[in-house]
């Protein structure tokens, strides 16, 4: 009997520790009728597939993987229809339920996301960044129009428009990163989007970090960027 009831113990603490290092994404794609959803995330410079649902009807989902630290996760669309553009949603994952709610028409431009602040705080960022990206190509169309027209004067000014966008690009980047600090969004916006800024700077923001933001996989991937 006492054999008996301490296995039983010994199984429900093994499945405890496994649910608090499982992460459950769950959520909607409407108008989804066919397809495969699957959760994925890099390794060794490889895209693995963790988990995976076949879509016939319902288009609800639900996924999930062991994790160990927030980390960023893909949730991928197969629409069986030959197409792979905007099929790909990028979020942090981490410990406990995710939900993302999205449709097909537009998968990884409209989704919803609850469950991962990380993931609210990359949204946030990404809807400055895009509009950077938008002058930006706005920038480079003129700037290509006025080198055909051999426009040098026109040139010149608009590369230094250009310049000036990316240094304001970077400076929002970074004061973004260090306003939320406190997150493991933090250093990963550093790492993937700034790499090559100036070391300092990336110095700044590192010192700025919590210790467990430090020790976390971007945080020391960061802490790499800012020694010679």
């Amino acid at each position: 009997m006492k054999n008996t009831l301490l296995t039983f113990i010994t199984l429900f603490i093994v499945s405890c520790n496994s649910d608090k290092n499982q992460m459950i994404v769950s959520g909607d794609v409407d108008g989804l009728r066919k397809g495969t959803i699957y959760l994925q995330k890099e390794q060794d410079s490889i895209i693995v597939s963790l988990d995976s649902i076949k879509i016939s009807g319902d288009s609800n989902f639900k996924l999930s993987t062991k994790i160990d630290e927030p980390d960023i996760y893909y949730l991928y669309l197969d629409k069986d229809d030959g197409d792979s553009l905007n099929d790909i949603i990028t979020f942090f994952g981490n410990k406990g339920k995710v939900v993302i709610n999205t449709r097909l028409v537009t998968f990884d431009s409209g989704f919803e996301i609850s469950g991962s602040k990380n993931s609210e705080l990359l949204l946030e960022y990404f809807s400055i960044i895009r509009k950077y990206n938008l002058q930006n190509l706005d920038l480079l169309e003129i700037f290509y129009k006025a080198q055909i027209e051999n426009n040098q004067n026109r040139v010149d000014s608009v590369n230094g428009q250009l310049e000036n966008l990316i240094k304001r690009k970077y400076l929002y980047s970074l004061n973004f990163a260090i306003t939320n600090s406190s997150n493991e969004v933090s250093p990963y916006i550093a790492v993937s989007q700034i790499p090559d800024a100036n070391r300092d700077l990336l110095k700044k923001l590192y010192d700025t970090l919590p210790e467990n933001i430090k020790s976390s996989k971007y945080g020391k991937v960061l802490k790499n960027l800012t020694v010679d």
